[in-house]
C-alpha cells in the first residue's frame, strides 16, 4: 500500500512530478535486497493474518447472533461485515504501513508491480505471505469460535458468474486506485491513506456484500475455502475478478500519472493558508470601490475634454451669424467675429 522503492526519471522541471526524483535510475538486482524482501514477507504474513482475523470474527459474530435471534435483519448484518472489514483494514494498515506497506492483498500487490512500486520477488513473495495469512486467520476463527465457518465468498442466487467477475473487478478497482492515489502517490495526507482505504472498503462492501461476498482479496476467499475445503463450485470468481479490477486499477491510475494528473489542479494538498480563497467581503468591497473609482474616472475625462467644468460650456464665446457681423470693427468688441456670450440663450 505503501511506497517501498521509487524508480527515478528525468523530466521537465516546470512540471515535474514531486513524487519522483531526478537523474538516471540505478540498475540492482532482483536479489539485491532478498534479506528485507524476506523479512518483509514474514512481517507482511503477521499483517494479514491480524487483518483477516479481526474481519472474519466479526463475520463470524454476525452469523452467530444471525442464529441466535430472529430480530436481525439482513440488512443489519451487511452493515455490521461491511464495518469490520472496513475498520479492521484501517487499523491493520495503519499499524503495518511503516513496516510492510499494509498490502494484505495479492491483488494490490500486483497492482503496486505493475506501476513499479515493488519489484518482482517481493511480489511474489507478498503473494505468497498473504494467502498462508488467510489461510491462518481462517483457521484461527474456526478452531475459537462455534458453528460452521461463515467467511466463505459466493454469489448470490440470481447472480451469474460472469456478474459475479464484473462485480468483483470494479469494486477491486476502486480499492486499487484508492491506495494508489492514496497511499503510492505522496502528498500531505499519506499518514491518513488508511482512513481513505478503509473507508473505500466500506463502501465497496456496502455494495457488493450481498451480491458476492465482498471478495475484493483473494487471499480473503482463498484463506475460509481452503479451511472448508472448497464448498463452492464459484470459487474461480474470486481469483479473476479481483484480477481484472487490478489491472484495471493500475490502467487508470497509469494514464493520471502519464498526463501529469496534477496539473490540472494544483496545491489540494498543500497546508499553506496563503493558498486559502481570499475573503469574500474583501473581494465585493474591492469591486465596488474600483468600479466608482472607474465612473470617476470617466466623468473627469469627459469633463476635461468639453472644457474647465461642467456649466463653462455655457459661458463661452459663440460665433456671430453672417448677418450679424458688423463691417467695421467696433471699439470694445471681439475682433475674430465672435461676441462674449452674456445670455443663456
Amino acid at each position: 500500500m505503501f511506497l517501498f522503492g521509487r524508480s527515478s526519471r528525468t523530466t521537465d522541471p516546470s512540471i515535474a512530478d514531486p513524487n519522483y526524483r531526478f537523474g538516471p535510475p540505478t540498475r540492482q538486482s532482483y536479489f539485491a535486497s532478498i534479506k528485507d524482501d524476506v523479512c518483509a514477507a514474514l512481517l507482511e504474513y503477521a499483517g494479514t493474518t491480524f487483518f483477516l482475523l479481526l474481519a472474519y470474527g466479526g463475520v463470524q459474530a454476525s452469523q452467530s447472533e444471525a442464529f441466535s435471534s430472529s430480530q436481525v435483519s439482513n440488512i443489519e448484518r451487511d452493515m455490521y461485515i461491511s464495518l469490520c472489514f472496513g475498520f479492521s483494514l484501517l487499523s491493520s494498515a495503519w499499524l503495518f504501513y511503516r513496516v510492510t506497506g499494509g498490502l494484505f492483498n495479492p491483488d494490490v500487490s500486483l497492482a503496486l508491480l505493475l506501476t513499479g512500486v515493488i519489484g518482482p520477488v517481493r511480489f511474489v513473495l507478498y503473494c505468497i505471505a498473504q494467502l498462508l495469512g488467510g489461510i491462518t486467520a481462517a483457521a484461527i476463527i474456526y478452531a475459537l469460535t462455534p458453528g460452521p465457518l461463515a467467511s466463505n465468498t459466493f454469489l448470490a442466487p440470481n447472480v451469474n458468474r460472469a456478474q459475479g467477475v464484473f462485480i468483483e473487478m470494479f469494486i477491486t478497482s476502486a480499492l486499487v486506485l484508492a491506495i494508489l492515489m492514496l497511499a503510492a502517490e505522496k502528498h500531505n495526507a499519506t499518514p491518513f491513506a488508511p482512513v481513505g482505504i478503509g473507508l473505500t472498503l466500506f463502501v465497496c462492501h456496502l455494495w457488493a456484500v450481498y451480491y458476492t461476498g465482498a471478495g475484493m482479496n483473494t487471499a480473503r476467499s482463498f484463506g475460509p475455502a481452503v479451511v472448508t475445503g472448497f464448498p463452492y463450485d464459484s470459487h474461480w470468481v474470486y481469483w479473476l475478478g479481483p484480477f481484472l479490477g487490478s489491472l484495471l486499477g493500475s490502467a487508470f491510475y497509469s494514464i493520471l500519472k502519464h498526463i501529469k494528473y496534477w496539473r490540472f489542479n494544483p496545491g489540494q494538498d498543500t497546508v499553506d493558508f496563503r493558498e486559502s480563497p481570499p475573503d469574500p467581503v474583501h473581494n465585493v468591497k474591492t469591486a465596488v470601490r474600483r468600479s466608482i473609482s472607474s465612473a470617476s474616472r470617466g466623468r473627469s475625462g469627459s469633463r476635461s475634454r468639453n472644457g474647465s467644468g461642467g456649466d463653462a460650456s455655457q459661458f463661452r464665446e459663440k460665433p456671430i451669424a453672417p448677418n450679424e457681423r458688423p463691417d467695421v470693427d467696433r471699439p470694445g468688441e471681439p475682433q475674430s467675429g465672435l461676441r462674449p456670450n452674456d445670455s443663456a440663450v
